[in-house]
């Protein structure tokens, strides 16, 4: 999508500037300069699919579809709900959760390392019992691949359906591969190398999952409650729309979530495209890949 008019460019960089604020948080460009700018070996290349997809404003999409997939599995809902702050300063979870992914995809070897071990040292911490009784550890490996597997389809989901270019096939597992290495250094314990593995090991959960009442409150407040400004909301609802349309049918139906197929394909994919294109558009001149938007975790 390309966009033209007298003043083109100030308008991309108001609204590619706004955007990384939300996203990055105020420490955003310092964590940027520390990202790129220090030398020495990184997890991942260039070339390396991981970089292309969390580089992808198809992320902003299957972000928001990660957060309410992985929602589903009870113990890792009242886990978030008790100990995330994620309704009290949601943008600055989104912040941390983007600086991670920022981080471990693009940062030194010595970062991502780094970044991980706070991470897994906050899990250490997250302990506690449902409102039916059974206790919760957000260190519990079992749960972590939980988190790991559905984030890890859902931002490939967005990015085959909405990135800038689909991946192949080698290039898909390329991705699952190389995201396994990042959920090795949180404490997952083997996780999927490829995309049979993934849909193996995501159908696995298919008994443990359901709504709760936590479940659903927490879909209401990022479909219909979200903290954003009265402005952007018609565009924060396409994108909520598409988040939606991209999660498996199970998981729709368990949250009772409407899904149409007609009007998926006719309207709500068609204006998510435009949409992310104009993001694409908006952060591109003077942003690198690691600026694009990452979800939650």
């Amino acid at each position: 999508m390309r966009v033209t008019g007298p003043d083109t460019a100030g308008v991309r960089e108001r609204l590619g500037s706004a955007l990384f604020a939300r996203v990055a948080g105020p420490e955003g460009p310092k964590n940027r300069a520390r990202i790129h700018d220090t030398p020495g070996p990184r997890w991942f290349g260039p070339d390396r699919p991981i970089r292309t997809v969390h580089g992808d404003a198809s992320m902003f999409i299957g972000g928001l579809s990660a957060l309410l997939l992985q929602s589903l599995h009870p113990l890792a809902m009242a886990a978030v709900s008790a100990h995330s702050g994620f309704r009290g300063d949601p943008w600055g979870r989104l912040q941390r959760t983007s600086t991670f992914l920022a981080t471990t995809t693009y940062g030194t070897a010595q970062s991502a390392q780094e970044a991980c071990e706070r991470v897994r040292a906050v899990h250490e911490r997250v302990r506690g019992t449902t409102s039916e009784g059974t206790p919760y550890h957000a260190a519990d490996p079992h749960l972590l691949a939980w988190v790991h597997v559905a984030e890890v389809d859902s931002f490939l989901r967005a990015h085959q359906r909405y990135g800038v270019r689909s991946l192949t096939d080698e290039e898909c597992d390329g991705y699952v591969a190389d995201t396994a290495r990042v959920a090795t250094a949180l404490g997952v314990a083997d996780p999927p190398t490829n995309r049979a593995e993934l849909a193996e090991r995501l159908d696995s959960y298919r008994g443990e999952v359901r709504a709760t009442p936590e479940t659903r409150e927490a879909a209401r407040f990022l479909l219909l409650n979200p903290p954003v400004p009265l402005a952007v909301r018609l565009p924060y609802g396409v994108l909520a729309a598409n988040a939606v349309s991209l999660l498996p049918p199970w998981a729709a139906a368990e949250l009772r979530l409407p899904r149409l197929p007609l009007v998926d394909t006719v309207c709500v994919r068609p204006l998510g495209c435009a949409v992310t294109s104009v993001v694409r558009w908006a952060m591109a001149p003077s942003r690198p890949a690691a600026s694009a938007p990452a979800s939650a975790g």
